[in-house]
This record gives C-alpha cells, structure tokens and sequence, in this order.
C-alpha cells in the first residue's frame, strides 16, 4: 500500500505524544478535491475505521481510507524538515505532476481521475496559497 519512513514513524510517534492521542491513533491520509493541481493531500491525527488501511511502521499507524487508497498506492511518506518548510510529504508515482508546495497533485491515471469518491480534477487551478475566482 504505502512506504513509511522511519523519520516519518518518529515524527508521528512524539506528536502522538505530544498530542496525548488515544491509544490506536494515527496519521490519517486523505485525498480530497482542491488544491491548485486538482486532488489534495490532507492528514488528520485519528483513530482507524471501518474498510481503512491501517500501515504500522516502528509502534506507530498510518491510516488510508478506503476512497483514497487508489490515489496513494505505493507512495512513500516523510517527514522533511527544512528552512522553508517541515511537515510529512507524501512521494507519490500517481501523480502526473504536482504543484510547487507539493500538497496537491493531478493523478497521472485515467481511471483514477473518473474515480467517483473524488470529483475529478479542475486542470490548471489558482496558484497555491490564492482564491479561486
């Protein structure tokens, strides 16, 4: 399903902590409609449900639910921490390309663009960080 890091699995770990989550909790994954290249990554701290996919990576869980799962198959999650940006990155081989601050992408399959859990993608969207008009 997903790669995890072990950057990412530490990172998780001492927000989990941090954030005094239940027992199970985890890093939720998400695809949702928006962002300026059509789909959007978002990520939750909560517990797995019902049809999720649960990846465990060193005591810790990385949550995809089942409408997102196609759109992250086989990507890799990081945690990157540099001057201009720190947070967990998704690397994903779906993506047919990506906008500039990396958290919203166009799938690079058809099948995955039709998908009827995510409306399909609006081509060249505002630029990240603007309104649409």
């Amino acid at each position: 399903m997903i790669e995890v890091t072990d950057t990412a699995a530490a990172h998780l770990r001492q927000l989990l902590v941090d954030k005094n989550a239940a027992a199970g909790a985890g890093l939720r994954l998400l695809v949702e409609r928006g962002g300026c290249a059509g789909l959007q990554y978002a990520m939750t701290l909560g517990e797995p449900a019902e049809g999720d996919t649960v990846v465990g990576h060193e005591g810790v869980n990385f949550i995809v639910d089942a409408a997102s799962a196609p759109y992250l198959q086989g990507s890799r999650v990081d945690y990157e921490d540099s001057l201009n940006d720190s947070g967990f990155k998704i690397h994903n081989p779906n993506a047919a390309r990506s906008c500039g601050c990396g958290t919203s992408f166009e799938p690079a399959a058809p099948s995955l663009s039709s998908s009827p859990a995510v409306p399909p993608p609006v081509p060249d969207g505002p630029a990240c960080g603007t309104a649409a008009t």
